[in-house]
């Protein structure tokens, strides 16, 4: 496998995924190089998305495709936004907006618990019938007012108590060691070495 379509057009989030795959001796690209245009998510759980995201990329770039979907999940929401995340405060996505409905929704509650969820996704081809999967947790809890400046989507207000900080106030690099997208990306790659894919 010597280049790999990342099925983004997130730029955060290429970004992270950019700098994880780093040392591997795989060429990443991102869809967007391809001119693919986004994929459908109308699925119900992260890796029907991730799946979905992935075979689109493929098919149209004819190369193996890595997908993730992920969102934050909140225990007094039921587990929302979930996989609405992105879009949680409606079309056009906005993280400010997402935000500030998330914080409107918890609006004297309690518990604030919640954890960041990814599933990554990898086809080795578009028609690929045992596609490798791998997830990750990070958990942590809301906080109503954003602090730090890194990260993106609801990393302002995404306590970690074990550091005292929100996911936007790490170091970036610390952040792609602890996420829920670094925990997932390491069982996969895990699975690559594994199967001889990658050396």
């Amino acid at each position: 496998m010597k280049r790999l379509v990342i099925a983004s057009n997130n730029a955060g989030k290429l970004k992270e995924i950019g700098a994880i795959l780093a040392p591997l001796a795989v060429e990443v690209v991102a869809q967007s190089a391809y001119a693919v245009s986004e994929a459908d998510e109308p699925h119900a759980s992260f890796v029907e998305n991730a799946i979905a995201k992935a075979r689109h990329a493929s098919r149209h770039t004819q190369l193996p495709a890595l997908a993730d979907d992920s969102g934050v999940c909140v225990d007094a929401l039921g587990g929302a936004p979930g996989v609405h995340s992105a879009r949680y405060a409606g079309e056009p996505r906005s993280d400010l907006r997402n935000n500030a409905k998330l914080v409107e929704d918890l609006r004297g509650t309690a518990d604030r618990r919640a954890h960041y969820y990814c599933v990554v996704v990898l086809l080795r081809h578009v028609d690929d019938p045992q596609p490798l999967i791998a997830e990750g947790a990070w958990h942590g809890e809301i906080i109503d007012t954003p602090r730090g400046g890194h990260g993106f989507g609801y990393d302002p207000h995404f306590l970690l108590p074990d550091f005292g900080k929100t996911a936007a106030e790490l170091d970036p690099k610390l952040k792609n060691r602890l996420s829920h997208r670094a925990r997932a990306l390491a069982g996969l790659l895990a699975r690559l070495r594994n199967e001889g894919t990658l050396r």
